[in-house]
């Protein structure tokens, strides 16, 4: 069996240990083994049995280890993965049994569907995605690498992401809308057109923020 290690133990590295927990043993070839995290007492209180066995940013990856990253920045997400895959980690999918995601869509690697997302039809998503819970992509959308969906946000049909956008939580992008890579969605925004790279973007309907930090 495998050993999956969760890069990031923070509180949703604790959350997607839990959603890990739950899928059925038919259904993956690894356990939960622990965590990489460059702050060693992460877990410190919090009663998780297993241990921080290095820093992302260093670990060298074993014969077995598969991992699965729980950091919400995409910037940080993109950087350590591709660090961590350079050096022979191996990444899997960690999809949840209440998650929605059936056949005829295109999914990368080290993506994650937490309880209660959903794909449509014709989805195409890159590497290192994050959907969590009860976020979801409409039919033809595409997704790119590093992407991260909070709780509830949706991309509709035949929208595109590029690299590292950030989606808040109940955050809609609109359907063909662009967004450009590293765009930030705040919580509850709803785009309504076009997205310029690197754009921080607030309410409904969605306007650029200048100077957010």
């Amino acid at each position: 069996m495998n050993r999956l290690l969760l890069i990031g133990a923070s509180g949703f590295g604790r959350e997607l240990l839990a959603w890990a927990r739950d899928v059925p043993a038919a259904l993956r070839d690894w356990e939960p083994a622990g965590f990489l995290d460059q702050n060693p007492s992460a877990l410190d209180g919090f009663g998780i049995a297993l241990p921080i066995v290095g820093d992302p940013g260093s670990y060298d990856p074993r014969p077995g280890d598969r991992f699965v990253c729980a950091i919400g920045d995409p910037t940080v997400k993109l950087r350590l993965c591709r660090a961590l895959r350079a050096r022979g980690g191996k990444f899997t999918n960690l999809v949840h049994p209440l998650a929605h995601v059936p056949a005829g869509n295109r999914v990368g690697v080290g993506v994650i569907f937490c309880p209660w997302a959903a794909l449509t039809t014709h989805v195409t998503i890159g590497d290192f995605v994050t959907f969590n819970c009860h976020a979801g992509a409409g039919h033809d959308a595409e997704v790119g690498d590093g992407c991260t969906f909070s709780a509830y946000a949706e991309t509709t049909g035949n929208s595109v992401l590029g690299e590292g956008v950030f989606l808040g939580s109940h955050a809609v992008v609109l359907p063909s809308v662009r967004v450009g890579e590293r765009a930030l969605i705040g919580a509850g925004a709803v785009v309504l057109r076009n997205v310029p790279a690197g754009a921080t973007m607030f309410g409904n309907p969605a306007k650029q923020v200048a100077g957010f930090a």
